[in-house]
């Protein structure tokens, strides 16, 4: 609701249109998939998973973007860019097997249903960036969400008044401003400028950043296989950063 808030106020300040009819379909994939699905699917799994469990997870998202941008946007990758992509999604499959136990536990079902909507929301804010500005991609998908997000936090707000210290405050403020705005700015502007599959790679790293900042500012930790897999994932990201798309 913060960051819907902060973005409409921008979008008022320098009083942007709306977007034309056409592009109301992709603005909502985007909505339903950034800025609800994927961060309310992370929250429930990271109930009974630990963050350094999820990120390598999530180090699946950006074969599932490059694939949604084939189907979606008709890009054609190189066979070596899929072999990598490939190559690093199933390090992540092998970690995420062999740490459950050799079957998927409940928080990775909401981990990999993450994935999907949110590599629908990538591939069509990516594809929208390119006939607007990726700060209006995002903001109005921001604004899109608040007929859900007011109520929600109206809710959530009665069930659980806020009680957390400055350390909570500004990890919400961080969240609403950073991750949730700002981040996303400069994700789409990069999609566009550099296209939809290579750009989805380099969030490859994310398992490896992930990770690091679990350790530093959660005191997770960490068992071998999670840093020697985001090793092997930062590989298949130079392997896919060379190929031609």
């Amino acid at each position: 609701m913060l960051a819907a808030v902060l973005a409409g106020g921008c979008l008022l300040a320098l009083r942007i249109p709306v977007p034309p009819r056409r592009h109301w379909g992709g603005l909502a994939v985007v909505a339903g998939g950034v800025v609800v699905g994927f961060p309310l699917l992370t929250t429930l799994a990271l109930r009974t998973s630990t963050t350094a469990h999820a990120a390598v997870v999530v180090g699946l998202l950006p074969l599932t973007t490059a694939l949604f941008s084939a189907l979606r946007v008709g890009s054609r990758p190189s066979r070596s860019f899929w072999l990598a992509a490939c190559a690093g999604a199933a390090a992540v499959i092998a970690f995420t097997v062999g740490q459950s136990g050799g079957a998927l536990s409940g928080a990775d079902v909401y981990l990999f249903g993450a994935l999907v909507v949110c590599a629908a929301g990538y591939t069509e804010g990516g594809r929208l960036a390119r006939v607007m500005p990726g700060w209006q991609v995002i903001g109005w998908a921001l604004v899109l969400c608040l007929p859900v997000s007011l109520p929600g936090a109206w809710v959530a707000l009665a069930q659980e008044p806020v009680t957390s210290g400055w350390h909570g405050l500004a990890g919400l403020a961080w969240l609403a401003v950073g991750s949730q705005f700002l981040g996303l700015v400069v994700w789409y502007r990069g999609m566009a400028a550099v296209g939809i599959p290579r750009a989805s790679q380099l969030q490859l790293a994310q398992p490896l950043l992930t990770l690091v900042w679990a350790v530093l500012l959660l005191g997770e930790g960490l068992t071998w296989a999670a840093p020697v897999t985001a090793a092997a994932v930062l590989v298949c990201i130079a392997v896919t950063q060379r190929a031609r798309t």
